[in-house]
């Protein structure tokens, strides 16, 4: 079966969001983030040599893939999108293109990705990763730095350290890190399920095409997803924790808007939701939804052809929240009553 097919009867996937924020935890300096944690950086506009510090300590003792990828599968999911890389530009994975990498960074030493990818075709769930592909907060020219408005930090780009816009050129970023990364993924972590890309706002249309292009030369199946921007995609992510209560396809609906795209000419469509308010980990929020509302909402998405992403949020040693863990195995065993 193909990835297409596959997706469109997958239903219910996994996807994490961890990283060097996972460390502050949504906490900086005695202020808590307002919404996102994973967004810390921004919203405390934490100076890059000071956050690069955060890899100095980064040592996940906890960390276990299989053990992650095991829940995934007792949760009933089917496939597992992870953060190779978020907008603070720290690769999780061995990256040739940027020693800003958690193997030449950090204590840890070890490959997230190809632990998680591993695990994958161990227990038999698809593997999808999730990558920045513009916003960059490490590179002076990453880009968001024509967007003033609806982030969740000061800014979508890194202004605190990097106050001069008119003299970024996203380009530069795109050819020095965003293209190599990108390449390494495709190359080098077997077959993929997806790309799931995020955030377009300065991407050009040329260059969301050469992304996509470059996927589909090494990963002919792999699905991309409609945040790459300007219509180069296969699927349509819908918005963050969007839960319809009915769902029209529009098609004639603007390609390159994200709020406004509802039509895959491919009939693939996603949900991606959080288990709280927070992608990454935030020690102090307990807004955890419940079993009972994790079931109902994949019910829901799925009678509507709308796969449902359900994101946790793994702490500073690489464990996975025990509420997250309950709730998941609890709404797995209401929904085989509810469907």
């Amino acid at each position: 079966m193909d990835n297409v097919k596959w997706f469109k009867n997958a239903g219910y996937g996994m996807m994490a969001h961890w990283g060097l924020y996972s460390l502050l935890a949504g906490e900086y300096k005695g202020r808590h983030v307002n919404d996102y944690a994973e967004w810390i950086q921004s919203f405390m506009a934490i100076p890059n040599e000071e956050y690069s510090r955060l890899a100095k300590v980064f040592n996940p003792v906890y960390f276990d893939a299989d053990q992650w990828i095991r829940l995934a599968k007792d949760a009933g999911m089917k496939y597992f999108v992870f953060t190779s890389k978020h907008h603070d530009g720290f690769a999780m994975w061995h990256s040739a293109a940027d020693k800003f990498n958690i193997v030449d960074a950090s204590p840890f030493g070890r490959d997230v990705v190809a632990e998680l990818g591993e695990a994958c075709y161990k227990h038999g769930l698809k593997f999808g990763l999730y990558y920045s592909q513009e916003l960059d907060w490490h590179h002076f020219h990453g880009g968001g730095y024509d967007k003033f408005s609806g982030c969740s930090g000061v800014s979508w780009d890194n202004s605190w350290d990097f106050p001069e816009r008119e003299k970024k050129d996203f380009s530069i970023c795109f050819e020095e890190k965003i293209l190599p990364q990108v390449t390494e993924l495709v190359k080098n972590y077997g077959d993929l399920l997806l790309m799931w890309f995020d955030v377009p706002h300065t991407i050009t249309k040329e260059q969301s095409l050469r992304l996509n292009n470059l996927v589909k030369e090494y990963q002919p199946d792999c699905l991309i997803n409609s945040r790459i921007g300007n219509g180069a995609y296969d699927y349509v992510s819908l918005g963050d924790n969007e839960y319809p209560s009915e769902f029209k396809v529009e098609e004639n609906s603007d390609p390159n808007s994200l709020d406004g795209l509802k039509f895959s000419p491919k009939g693939l469509y996603e949900t991606a939701g959080t288990m709280n308010s927070s992608w990454g980990f935030k020690y102090y929020d307990n807004n955890w939804i419940s079993p009972e509302e994790i079931a109902d909402r994949r019910k829901r998405l799925n009678s509507m052809g709308i796969n449902y992403l359900l994101n946790v949020g793994p702490d500073g040693l690489g464990r996975i929240p025990a509420v997250s863990a309950e709730n998941l195995l609890k709404a797995e065993a209401l929904y085989g009553l509810v469907r």
